[in-house]
């Protein structure tokens, strides 16, 4: 059971999510094909993307 508390950690950690969320998007749409690809082999060697 959650009390009120609890619940407002809650809504303040799913705030900071989609704010990360928003500022990582904003920085993927500015970023060249080269940068693209860097990041995207990163995120597979990481287990982030299933296929490169």
């Amino acid at each position: 059971m959650n009390n009120r508390f609890d619940s407002r950690l809650s809504d303040t950690d799913d705030y900071k999510r989609e704010m990360l969320i928003q500022k990582i998007e904003h920085a993927v749409s500015l970023m060249k094909l080269p940068e693209l690809e860097a990041l995207a082999y990163d995120m597979f060697t990481k287990g982030y993307l299933e296929d490169y």
